[in-house]
């Protein structure tokens, strides 16, 4: 992903950084493709620009901001990692101790490789100058009307349905096998659920030569839906368009709940579109 991103961001005419000490062979050679300039170290890359992007494994991204911080980084921090709202918190916390801006990323689709296909979610203050390097490459980029952690939040929401549905469907597959009866689901599929069959195989195939990259996602999609429930107790707000100030339905409360609130505390906002893009551990200027 962060190849892609880099190349997207050189696409829109930022000259994209990075630094190579510690990084393998295969990583030097897809930078070098990338057209990537190699400062060498992060102590030199942070002082030759204005604004890190962070796109790494959601486990590496709080030491990757703790890296930037500890040369004392003035500019923009840039995290777009897969990384729960506490998380990215936590990480603006981090480099503004260090002295730079934070904005809250989020990146929904595949690598970019044509406008379209993938976006750049942005909140914070500073999100609409981020989004502004990125016009005309093949990420799009959208600020998001909130604070930083918004862009993480929608980013955790849309990977819950997304990485959720693929772990249930695997589960579900290794468990007909289990049984001896994953033919016999299948055929199930193929007659009450025609696009199943298809999706469990794709589900495999996406998971299988990596899998670890995935664990990092979901146990941040999970710290995510921690604070917004408890057993027995869901508080989960809902926000349907044509609902209103509706109160919410009797069916999302439960005995021992706290009272639920005459109206909703939000309200979906429509996000303020902008330009476009991304990198792995980059930075843009």
């Amino acid at each position: 992903m962060g190849g892609a991103v880099a190349v997207s961001a050189c696409a829109a005419g930022a000259r994209v950084l990075w630094a190579s000490e510690g990084r393998s062979d295969e990583s030097r050679g897809r930078a070098t493709r990338s057209g990537l300039h190699d400062v060498g170290t992060i102590a030199a890359l942070v002082g030759q620009t204005g604004v890190v992007l962070s796109v790494c494994p959601p486990h590496a991204a709080v030491d990757v901001a703790r890296a930037v911080a500890a040369h004392r980084f003035s500019g923009i921090y840039v995290d777009a990692n897969a990384i729960s709202p506490d998380t990215a918190r936590v990480i603006g916390g981090i480099v503004e101790g260090g002295g730079a801006s934070f904005v809250d990323a989020g990146i929904v689709g595949p690598p970019p490789q044509r406008r379209g296909t993938t976006r750049l979610y942005l909140s914070g203050p500073e999100a609409p100058r981020v989004a502004a390097l990125f016009a005309g490459g093949a990420l799009e980029a959208i600020v998001l009307d909130g604070p930083p952690g918004a862009a993480s939040a929608l980013k955790m929401a849309y990977a819950a349905w997304t990485k959720g549905t693929t772990a249930l469907l695997m589960a579900v597959h290794a468990l007909a096998v289990s049984a001896r009866v994953d033919d016999a689901l299948v055929r199930e599929w193929e007659r009450s659920l025609p696009d199943l069959p298809a999706r469990s195989a794709a589900a495999a195939r996406g998971s299988a030569p990596e899998p670890w990259r995935f664990v990092g996602e979901r146990e941040a999609i999970a710290t995510t839906f921690a604070p917004a429930s408890r057993p027995g107790c869901p508080t989960l707000r809902v926000c349907v368009r044509g609902w209103g100030h509706r109160p919410l339905p009797s069916t999302f409360s439960s005995p021992g709940c706290p009272p639920r609130p005459s109206s909703p505390s939000w309200r979906c906002r429509s996000p303020k579109v902008s330009a476009s893009t991304p990198s792995s551990r980059s930075s843009s200027r």
